[in-house]
């Protein structure tokens, strides 16, 4: 199989990398390890910052976004009992837009397979080769399924090892993929922080407390107010990370919660619903650099994790692709590598910042 640029992983990262090359003509074959299914229903953090918005509106993948997704003007930030807005219009003249990853990866694939674009799912890249070439592979094999349980790749059937042949490999295949790993430890430098606490973070089925994202401090710790959806709604609180989720029975995370949330008139309360998912978040930051290597380029979760005190996961993840894209056009159009070449350092400016910001 022959293709200009080999994508590993078909997250939002590469997926909107896909669409981007698309609109500018340049072939591309995406491998996703897990099932389409799985990737548009498994609910995920959506807090899109003004540009990854817009980007999405001017490459024509928007209009769900806009008919379903929230648009918020501000913050709230809580403390001493009191909520204090912060106006993001005002201030600064943007908005955020609360859209699940999920469904801007779902509308990402329905552009891409209506424009014949290449997708394999249930395929697990199992090796990088000749990256210091100007023809590096991929080899892969399709029907592959992840057991949690054991840590592993499981392949149905007797498939057989394939290899894609490209010009340019990308991983974007998150922190547990491949990609990363093919960069020589001789020169990749890996800088990780594990923070002191957790998360405990709910999913629940049911109506929403506040109209915009609330992020509260309290004596007893830290509370944040998030939606995933009209009907779905995200909920944290700061936690050991050593707790376990089943000394929470339902009626304690909602007395926690709101004890935390309480405003000093008394006059707030938490909407309650069906929780329907519960998990402890391990808040680390995580960053690879350089974030290229021969004609291999690393983008997202891939090369960089943040935790999500800032939700910037998903928005630095764009911002990857959108160098990208340049670079590879550029590339393309005229043979001019400028872009690529500089394009760890690029990336890394905004990442660094992010990083900090999010501590």
């Amino acid at each position: 199989m022959r293709t200009q640029v080999g994508i590993v992983g078909g997250g939002p990262a590469g997926t909107l990398l896909s669409h981007l090359l698309h609109l500018r003509g340049i072939e591309s074959v995406v491998l996703e390890l897990r099932a389409r299914e799985e990737v548009e229903t498994t609910v995920r953090a959506g807090v899109l910052e003004d540009a990854t918005a817009e980007l999405l509106r001017e490459t024509g993948v928007g209009e769900r976004m806009d008919r379903e997704g929230a648009v918020h003007q501000g913050i709230e930030l809580r403390f001493g009992a009191a909520g204090h807005r912060i106006d993001f219009a005002d201030l600064a003249g943007k908005s955020i837009v609360i859209y699940g990853q999920q469904q801007v990866v779902k509308d990402l694939y329905a552009a891409r397979l209506e424009a014949s674009g290449r997708i394999i799912f249930e395929a697990a890249a199992v090796g990088l080769d000749d990256l210091g070439t100007n023809q590096p592979k991929i080899r892969f094999r399709r029907g592959a399924k992840l057991d949690p349980g054991a840590g592993e790749i499981r392949f149905g059937g007797d498939t057989q090892e394939e290899v894609l042949h490209c010009d340019y490999v990308v991983g974007a295949d998150g922190f547990f993929g491949p990609c990363r790993n093919a960069i020589p430890t001789a020169v990749r430098k890996e800088h990780t922080r594990t923070y002191p606490f957790g998360w405990f973070g709910i999913l629940v089925e049911g109506p929403p407390s506040t109209e915009e994202l609330i992020y509260a401090l309290h004596d007893r710790g830290f509370a944040l107010v998030s939606t995933r959806s009209p009907e779905i709604q995200r909920l944290y609180f700061q936690c050991d990370p050593a707790d376990n989720v089943d000394n929470w029975p339902d009626e304690r995370i909602w007395d926690e919660l709101q004890a935390r949330l309480a405003t000093r008139e008394g006059d707030w309360k938490l909407q309650k619903g069906d929780i329907f998912q519960k998990s402890i978040v391990q808040m680390r930051s995580f960053l690879c650099e350089p974030m290229q290597h021969g004609r291999l380029f690393l983008a997202g979760d891939a090369a960089h994790i943040v935790p999500p005190t800032g939700a910037k996961g998903m928005n630095l993840a764009v911002a990857d692709v959108r160098v990208l894209a340049r670079g590879l056009a550029a590339f393309y159009s005229s043979g001019d590598t400028e872009i690529l070449d500089a394009y760890s350092e690029t990336c890394l400016r905004r990442v660094w910042k992010a990083s900090r910001f999010s501590w």
